[in-house]
């Protein structure tokens, strides 16, 4: 069977699938995406917070003025047309919008999006019951850049110290802001938990409001963990007792090394495996609501 994508308006097989030359996407990276994950979870299963994922792509698009004419309801069914088409459910899933070819005019322009679903590849196992190393990434994300905080297209360099990291054995490779606050990694969320006190960067720093983040904030609220979003540093790193990074993939990851410094014990904490047990479990409630 063919691989089904969503473009613009119609499923189609993917091969067949084609944008414009000038599409302000592919020449500028004029565009944003979002990589989304559903579950086979019993007895309905679906996509998780899928409507948060929407809304996050509405208010850049708005931000960033990308503009376009679709609705929640529409791509809310688009999503779901993509992963029926190929039979999936267990999946990873990309929506990209783009600002659509610069070659018309403002009031002919229509934005291009795209949506298109694989069957999920997990990180291994090992990760979560051992631990991954990450390092500090070498470049530096500056505050005043206005697609700071937002999922844009233009990823270049997130993929290059991702790869850096991989190069050296590492999972993620951490950024700071110009003004030394931790922010992200390439891929994910950040969090350190010090005398059980659960830690991130605020969204203001700024960093990108990810929909695991807001799911592991809304958890630890729910059940009486103390948590902060603050600005934090490479000396709370270092005094963490434990760190997990964040991401509607990967859930929640532990982290057991920063470079060569070690965390806590070098094993996952107990906080993140609490975390992690109630992470799956508000999963399971959600895909079950559709």
């Amino acid at each position: 069977m063919a691989e089904k994508v969503f473009l613009n308006d119609a499923l189609i097989d993917a091969e067949k699938a084609c944008v414009s030359a000038t599409d302000g996407g592919f020449l500028y990276g004029a565009g944003l995406f979002e990589t989304m994950r559903s579950y086979p979870a019993p007895p309905k299963g679906g996509v998780f917070r899928l409507d948060d994922h929407l809304g996050r792509l509405f208010a850049s698009a708005k931000a960033l003025s990308i503009e376009h004419d679709y609705d929640r309801k529409f791509l809310t069914e688009a999503v779901y047309d993509v992963l029926k088409a190929n039979k999936l459910t267990d999946a990873r899933i990309r929506l990209t919008l783009s600002a659509g070819a610069i070659s018309q005019s403002d009031e002919t322009r229509k934005a291009t999006l795209l949506i298109a679903a694989t069957k999920l590849q997990p990180y291994p196992a090992e990760y979560y019951k051992k631990g991954v190393l990450v390092v500090l990434c070498p470049f530096r994300q500056n505050v005043t850049e206005p697609t700071c905080g937002h999922k844009t297209t233009s990823y270049l360099p997130r993929m290059i110290a991702l790869r850096q990291a991989h190069e050296k054995r590492a999972a993620e490779a951490l950024w700071f802001t110009t003004d030394g606050k931790l922010a992200e990694g390439c891929v994910s969320n950040v969090f350190l938990v010090k005398d059980s006190t659960v830690l991130t960067p605020a969204t203001s720093t700024p960093v990108l409001g990810g929909i695991a983040r807001k799911t592991v904030c809304e958890i630890a609220r729910s059940n009486n963990m103390k948590l902060m979003e603050k600005d934090l540093s490479i000396d709370d790193m270092l005094v963490a007792d434990e760190i997990f990074l964040t991401n509607v993939i990967m859930e929640i990851m532990p982290v057991v090394a920063v470079e060569k410094h070690t965390v806590g014990d070098g094993r996952p904490g107990e906080n993140v495996k609490k975390l992690s047990k109630l992470y799956k479990k508000y999963v399971e409630k959600a895909c079950n609501k559709r």
